[in-house]
């Protein structure tokens, strides 16, 4: 399968359905986004037939009506949108997106343990691979 596409923020909203749903119909995605986006239907229909051409999303027919469904899990369309954020903003310098996102971001002690014990694990890995 190619690489993860980059999504628009409406194309990650609609991709968010699917992946919540699994499986889900213009209809279906046009009623879990109308409380934040009160879209028509006709707007969905038309992201979510552009999201099956760049084969993003792949459908099957029930009764006359599309069903579409997710060929890319939330993990993978997450990296690969970070790994352009960071290429094209940190000039592919992971540390120099780590660092901005510590200085313009106010952490918890929280979420600052769990950073660390992120560190930590993906450390341990490392080590263990050697």
């Amino acid at each position: 399968m190619p690489k993860p596409p980059l999504l628009t923020e409406l194309q990650l909203a609609v991709m968010r359905v699917l992946w919540d749903q699994q499986r889900a119909t213009v209809t279906d995605v046009a009623e879990a986004l109308r409380p934040a986006r009160g879209l028509a239907q006709t707007t969905i229909a038309t992201v979510l037939t552009r999201l099956a051409k760049r084969g993003v999303v792949g459908h099957d027919t029930d009764s006359r009506q599309f069903v579409y469904y997710p060929r890319y899990s939330e993990s993978e369309v997450q990296r690969s949108m970070v790994s352009d954020l960071t290429n094209r903003l940190f000039d592919g310098d992971a540390a120099a997106l780590v660092s901005h996102l510590i200085s313009a971001t106010e952490f918890s002690r929280g979420d600052l343990t769990k950073v660390k014990a992120l560190i930590a694990e993906h450390e341990g890995r490392k080590e263990k691979k050697r």
